[in-house]
């Protein structure tokens, strides 16, 4: 249930602002847009959510603080790292792939990286803030930084096709 408070959030807010602002600008940026949207709104299911119905209680934990040792679950042979490390990866691929078709003219290697951190840093700071049980980790920054970045190299690779396509759909009405 706390869940589905944050999906009918996200859903009203895509249905009644988002959706009328992207349809106006083509069928191309439409699609782009809401394929961002969506994977977005994934993002904050395994990282953050349930946010709305945990804000009441964000004071009542102490704020745990980011641990700044790289890979010490690597280093220390702790836990599940491997499997942590790559779905830290994987997650942020999307990121890198989808955000320079959002934007207009298409942004570069750096600036999609840049806020690739930018969002990873903001999760990892609001997840024990969020939820008590959470902790931030500049391993999981560094991890998923590197999936952007990879995330922008196969966008690179598939660019041209994308473009076709794209320009395709945008020109039918």
């Amino acid at each position: 249930m706390k869940y589905l408070i944050d999906f009918i959030v996200l859903v009203l807010l895509y249905l009644f602002v988002l959706f009328r602002k992207w349809k106006a600008k083509g069928k191309d940026i439409l699609l782009v847009n809401t394929l961002m949207y969506i994977y977005l709104a994934f993002v904050l299911f395994f990282t953050l959510m349930p946010v709305i119905t945990s804000l009441p209680f964000i004071l009542n934990h102490p704020y745990r603080f980011m641990n700044t040792v790289p890979f010490i679950d690597v280093l220390s042979g702790r836990g599940d790292f491997v499997r942590q490390v790559l779905l830290n990866v994987i997650m942020t691929v999307p990121f890198g792939f989808l955000f320079p078709m959002t934007r207009k003219p298409a942004v570069g290697f750096g600036k999609t990286v840049f806020f690739c951190f930018i969002m990873s840093l903001g999760i990892e700071l609001l997840q024990p803030l969020i939820n008590g049980f959470r902790s931030a980790d500049i391993t999981d920054l560094i991890t998923n930084t590197t999936g952007g970045a990879m995330g922008f190299g196969i966008y690179i690779v598939f660019r041209p096709i994308l473009a076709w396509a794209l320009q395709h759909l945008g020109n039918t009405k």
